[in-house]
């Protein structure tokens, strides 16, 4: 591999790890970049996965504080991304790349309307609630279920594609939650990082020679670092900005999914 090409994996690779602690949809950046280079689709989307695993666990360890206090619902959503993410893997490996790839950008538009018109669903169902006499916090089973449909969704999406699933996350939990978008935004790290840890795992066991290792570890590199400084800086921004910069680079991706 040429110098110039190790340089511009990594710093894809940071940019990926930053942008996923920030919003999500880092593998728009990494994914184009190893196309780009000569690598294969599957190779690169499998590549990408497996080194985009460290960046996730700074984004989530930058982000434990807001993740307090969640557990109650996280405890059904992990399950859900755990399975949805080995069904996507499983699909990656025994189904045509562009069976799935062609609902990716309808995937991406839904979610950044769904991060547009969140606050506005989240206050009717909060004066919903407010008139029906119950706590405006409480969600109920049923909105529970569907929360964790909505979450194995997203997982059998990020086991096959990763891209943009953090986008896709947080634009359901924002339309059924009553949580603010930085404690949303914690979830989605965690979450995200468990559906690529189980896609890697998986991509291992059965295509190791598919995997472009050395591709994979300066993402991995790149990304550890990347998700470190985006999470230190992504807590600070008011929610207004964040949403922003969630649809501004949500759009971005799609051009870039686009023209891949």
């Amino acid at each position: 591999m040429l110098v110039s090409h190790l340089v511009t994996i990594g710093l894809a690779g940071f940019g990926a790890g930053a942008i996923n602690a920030l919003v999500g949809s880092g593998t728009l950046i990494t994914f184009p970049t190893l196309v780009a280079l000569g690598f294969p689709p599957v190779t690169s989307t499998m590549s990408n996965a497996v080194g985009l695993v460290a960046g996730g666990v700074s984004a989530t360890w930058g982000y434990r504080a807001e993740l307090r206090g969640q557990w109650n619902r996280l405890r059904w959503q992990i399950p859900a991304s755990l399975i949805g993410a080995a069904l996507g893997a499983f699909l990656l490996l025994h189904l045509p790349e562009k069976v799935f790839t062609a609902i990716v950008p309808v995937l991406l538009v839904l979610a950044l309307v769904l991060v547009v018109v969140g606050p506005r669903i989240q206050s009717w169902a909060r004066r919903r609630a407010e008139e029906a006499g119950r706590r405006a916090e409480h969600i109920t089973p049923a909105r529970m279920a569907v929360l964790a449909l909505g979450t194995f969704a997203v997982g059998v999406y990020g086991g096959y594609f990763t891209a943009a699933q953090g986008i896709l996350l947080v634009g359901m939990m924002g339309v059924l939650l009553p949580e603010s978008v930085q404690r949303m935004n914690a979830a989605k790290n965690l979450l995200a990082l468990l559906v690529n840890i189980v896609a890697a795992v998986g991509y291992t066991l059965v295509a190791f020679d598919r995997i472009s290792w050395s591709a994979a570890g300066l993402i991995a590199a790149g990304s550890l670092v990347g998700g470190s400084v985006g999470a230190r800086y992504a807590r600070r921004l008011p929610p207004n900005a964040l949403r922003a910069a969630i649809v501004a680079v949500g759009l971005i991706g799609l051009v870039r999914l686009l023209a891949v």
